[in-house]
Order: structure tokens, then C-alpha cells, then sequence
């Protein structure tokens, strides 16, 4: 079935999101620098471009920045006007999507601040000069009950927040507690579950990237 899954990605991708020369160098530029290849796949990337773009959202925070590859979707969706910071706990990392992003153009609308994401978070809270938009969520597993937490401080009544990777291959199912990460993610959804602030849902995702998901909640109050 991944087979399929990856050949249904490549028809899409080929119609509705191109081949793009920064794109691919980035890619290609994160091989290079031995980055794992955890990069949303091309029809993700265009897919967080739109929603950002649905949205009209111009401030962004990205919990997770890697080599770059989705902070440069997020960064043209927000346009000239718009402003992205984005998380990296990586210094090596940081420094190739430094490189990305300049390559890409949107270095003048990228932030990147290197280190524990929640060591960053509160300084990220004190320099803030309005609510984030759109917030993306691509990190340690782990923390992501914590990365919510700081999500719904950091947002607005009308404010997006979408996190990746939910599904984990079915492993989301497992309850035993065992793994760290599956155990952040299955509170995390419990937490999306309790939350009036929030109307929420995830969908299962097949495709190059295997299977997996992604939650998308709105901020309602």
C-alpha cells in the first residue's frame, strides 16, 4: 500500500504542487547536511500554505523549524507583510534553515530561535506585540500536551493550530504508556478533547510519508 500511497502523492503533487527549484534545493540541501527526512511532503506543505492563507493569518508561530522546509510555506503563505518564528532545539539544524530560508527569500520575515522550545516559549510570550494567527506544532511528541498549553497563551479567538505526526502509524492506539511520545500524543488529544477553548478534530493521512495525521483546532473563545 505505500507504494500507492507514495505514486497518489507524486499524481497530486505533480498537478497541484509543482515542482519548485528552492524547494527541492532545500530538500537537497537538508540530505546534504544529514537532517533526518521528516519534512512534510510537498501536498503537506502546499496544504499548510493554504489553510494559512484561508485563515488571512499573518502572525506565525512554528514549534519545530528542522531544515526550513515548512517554515518557507508558512513564510510565502504569510506574505511580504507577514511574520514567521519558528523553534528549533538544533543548532546544526537552525543553521542549514538559516541558509534555506535565505535561499528561499523570506529570511526578512523568519525569526528563528534556537533551543528547548520551552525555554524559547516564554521569551517568545514577552516579546509578542499581538497574538499569533496560526501556529504549527512539529516538535518532540512528548511535549506536546505543554506545547498546547502555551499554543492557547500565545493565540486568539479566531487563531488556528495545527499539529503534525498524531497518528503515528495506528501507535496513537497504544495506551500502555510506554513510549514517551505516543503517551504525549494520546494526552495531548485528551487535553484537545477537554478544552472549551477549542473546537478540534484529526484526520488519518496516508501518502510518501506513510501514515499518519494531524490535528487542526480552532480557537473559539
Amino acid at each position: 500500500m505505500e507504494e500507492i500511497w507514495t505514486k497518489v502523492d507524486e499524481y497530486f503533487a505533480g498537478l497541484l504542487a509543482p515542482h519548485d527549484e528552492v524547494l527541492d534545493g532545500v530538500l537537497a540541501a537538508n540530505r546534504a547536511a544529514g537532517l533526518p527526512a521528516i519534512d512534510v511532503a510537498p501536498v503537506q506543505g502546499k496544504f499548510l500554505n493554504l489553510l494559512v492563507r484561508i485563515a488571512g493569518a499573518k502572525r506565525i508561530l512554528e514549534i519545530g523549524t528542522l531544515g526550513g522546509y515548512s517554515t518557507i510555506h508558512l513564510a510565502r503563505a504569510a506574505g511580504e507583510q507577514g511574520k514567521v518564528v519558528t523553534l528549533e532545539y538544533s543548532p546544526e539544524h537552525a543553521e542549514v534553515a538559516l541558509a534555506n530560508l535565505a535561499a528561499a527569500g523570506v529570511l526578512s520575515r523568519v525569526e528563528v530561535k534556537v533551543g528547548a522550545a520551552l525555554e524559547s516559549l516564554p521569551l517568545v510570550q514577552q516579546e509578542m506585540t499581538a497574538p499569533f494567527d496560526f501556529i504549527f506544532i512539529d516538535a518532540d511528541k512528548r511535549n506536546n500536551p505543554a506545547y498546547l498549553e502555551w499554543a492557547l497563551r500565545l493565540s486568539r479567538p479566531g487563531s488556528v493550530i495545527v499539529v503534525d505526526n498524531v497518528v503515528r502509524g495506528g501507535r496513537v492506539l497504544e495506551s500502555d504508556g510506554k513510549n514517551e511520545d505516543i503517551a504525549g500524543i494520546r494526552r495531548f488529544a485528551e487535553l484537545l478533547a477537554a478544552e472549551p477553548r477549542l473546537s478540534s478534530t484529526a484526520l488519518q493521512t496516508v501518502g510518501a510519508k506513510g501514515y499518519d495525521g494531524f490535528s487542526i483546532s480552532l480557537v473559539v473563545s
